[in-house]
């Protein structure tokens, strides 16, 4: 049965909506262009109240050893997803927390998917998310999505999460479309760039259910 992540969040409302809804995951972003960046404080009251059960995913972009140890102190984080980082930092992030380590991958272009193997290796966990352009300040969270017609056939290196461009109306088509067992929402569920709606996150969360 396919799980969801829902990855940005900032506020306990969300929190408490993503819990409630039956969210497997949950994504706290630390990266400061982006509208979803938290704080180390303002994180640590967020995860407090995250049931075992529900993974609690780290989201960086090519972090420096500093970042990513004030964040897991702050968040008890389970989970590093990675953007734009190399296989050889992937793995050795892996190896120095004992965390899950999931990478991303940025897919126009069925040639970008041949990247993922790079990861085979280093990463738990491959993110097809959407490419953003050339000169977005964001490498994703952009409600951008990619053809889903581009992994029909691919071989997968890892366990695999399908994100980008996600939302209540599609993730239905997506996961019957692509077999994806895990989904990751953020911009699908907001009202604002990094305001997550709660009534947005009960009904994606649903329409997974309903998949």
């Amino acid at each position: 049965m396919p799980v969801a992540k829902i990855c940005g969040v900032t506020t306990p409302a969300a929190r408490d909506a993503a819990i409630e809804g039956g969210a497997r995951h949950i994504g706290f972003v630390f990266f400061a262009p982006s509208p979803r960046d938290v704080g180390f404080e303002q994180v640590a009251a967020l995860a407090r109240d995250i049931p075992s059960h529900v993974q609690r995913v780290g989201v960086f972009v090519d972090p420096d050893d500093a970042v990513i140890d004030r964040a897991v102190a702050a968040s008890r984080l389970e989970a590093l997803q990675l953007h734009k980082t190399a296989p050889d930092r992937v793995a050795a992030l892996r190896r120095r927390t004992g965390l899950e380590t999931w990478a991303a991958v940025a897919v126009k272009t069925r040639a970008d998917l041949d990247r993922a193997a790079a990861y085979r290796d280093a990463a738990t966990r491959i993110l097809y998310d959407a490419r953003t352009p050339d000169d977005a300040s964001l490498p994703g969270g952009m409600g951008i999505r990619f053809d889903w017609g581009l992994l029909d056939g691919f071989h997968h290196p890892l366990p695999w999460a399908l994100s980008g461009g996600l939302d209540s109306s599609n993730v239905g088509e997506a996961i019957r479309r692509t077999g994806a067992m895990i989904v990751d929402v953020s911009s699908g569920v907001e009202s604002a760039p990094g305001v997550k709606d709660v009534d947005k996150i009960a009904t994606f969360l649903k329409a997974v259910d309903h998949a």
